[in-house]
């Protein structure tokens, strides 16, 4: 079965996180995933497949006879795709031999553009996968899975001789938590990779240092018509928080290396106001810089307002990966010569976000992540091409090979 096909049959199967939920996983429905990928791994005679009451799924393909001292390389995954836009049935759309241009998106209304992504023009003559305008595609990160067993189904049908490899399909990624739980010591890889990012060859093992900042206001409501010098508008407080941050270290305005506060919900009356950021900078020391703004923040308003005006709470999230990574590079060097072996060009970037391996590394599973061929995730614009996606198949099959 090709990557592609795997996809769609995957994505279908609606599995949004929830970031307000209590439980383990933090969603029921991505179950319906699991138990999918639970049997056909049993059908491909992966070994050790184990579905964990937590939906962590392990498998492990056994080393090729004489290759059994070489060390175990691991994959991963997630399940989960994130809330937004994911509240209906998703209808992925194939356009064959697409031109490069702009391609409604079905009736949606909604338009991928040249112009909003530059990098379509490069994509002319493939095969794109889209959304039909109105959900997620869902292919972050349900194309790494795809690639995942089809490398293990290509190594298979072609007796590529190979070392122990294991697998591991993860929830709740999309909230931050989807490595919380993850058991390394059953996975039993002593290196694995993520296939959790975009362009196919892409190869990152720099991740932002994040947390989540959750501003509550207590404001006091009095009738408007007499609160001169007694109301405070809990409100009008939350919009006096974000005016305090720079207003161009935003994601809209920063890239590469560059940290940002990103306002990701907002409510709120006169009387009580909440605001959620998320804070991510690559540098250690500019991260910690970022959250002593905050807490100052929280210091001058309430000097200004009253103590107990604003309250603060500031969750660790992740680290960044280099830290790990910079002390087993190798794990880069054959990525690159894996993209290279397989006619891609290896693209070394900082990763703008997280993947399960952030949090893995410090678990002990150094754990870089590699491109799956998608682009514009977490949005109704979310799609991915037929042939990056099998590019990156060829990369994973070319890392199986260098690690035996």
């Amino acid at each position: 079965m090709k990557a592609y096909e795997r996809l769609l049959n995957y994505v279908v199967v609606r599995t949004p996180s929830d970031e307000n939920s209590e439980t383990l996983p933090s969603s029921a429905c991505q179950f319906n995933l699991a138990r999918l990928l639970e049997k056909e791994m049993m059908e491909m005679g992966l070994s050790d497949v184990h579905l964990d009451e937590q939906c962590y799924l392990y498998g492990r393909l056994p080393a090729t006879p004489g290759y059994e001292n070489k060390d175990c390389i691991g994959f991963i995954a997630h399940m989960d795709t994130v809330a937004d836009f994911c509240h209906s049935d998703i209808h992925p759309v194939i356009t064959e031999n697409y031109n490069g241009e702009d391609l409604a998106l079905k009736n949606s209304g909604r338009v991928l553009s040249v112009q909003d992504f530059p990098h379509l023009k490069e994509l002319k003559g493939r095969t794109l996968i889209t959304t039909d305008g109105t959900t997620v595609l869902g292919a972050d990160d349900k194309a790494g899975i795809a690639e995942i067993l089809t490398m293990i189904e290509r190594i298979q049908a072609e007796n590529i001789p190979h070392g122990p490899i294991s697998v591991a399909f993860t929830p709740d990624e999309e909230i931050g938590t989807g490595a919380s739980h993850f058991n390394v010591e059953e996975f039993g890889a002593k290196y694995a990779y993520t296939l959790d990012g975009d362009t196919e060859g892409e190869i990152q093992y720099e991740s932002f240092n994040a947390c989540k900042a959750v501003f509550d206001i207590k404001g006091f409501n009095v009738h408007p018509g007499s609160s001169k010098d007694t109301m405070i508008n809990a409100s009008l407080v939350a919009m006096e928080i974000n005016q305090m941050l720079p207003g161009m270290e935003t994601p809209r305005g920063t890239e590469d290396y560059e940290g940002f506060y990103h306002l990701t919900n907002m409510s709120g009356d006169v009387a009580f106001a909440q605001t959620s950021y998320i804070v991510r900078d690559h540098n250690a020391a500019s991260f910690e810089a970022r959250k002593n703004t905050l807490r100052l923040i929280e210091k001058n308003l309430n000097e200004k307002w009253g103590e107990g005006t604003v309250q603060l709470t500031i969750t660790e999230q992740y680290r960044n990966m280099a830290e790990i990574i910079s002390g087993c590079m190798f794990l880069i060097d054959y990525a690159k010569r894996a993209c290279e072996q397989a006619d891609v060009a290896p693209l070394i970037l900082p990763i703008r976000g997280g993947t399960d391996g952030s949090q893995l590394s410090f678990k002990g599973l150094p754990c870089p992540n590699l491109g799956t061929g998608g682009h514009a995730y977490h949005g109704p614009y979310e799609h991915i091409t037929v042939e990056g996606m099998e590019k990156s198949v060829d990369v994973i099959v070319e890392l199986v090979k260098l690690f035996a």
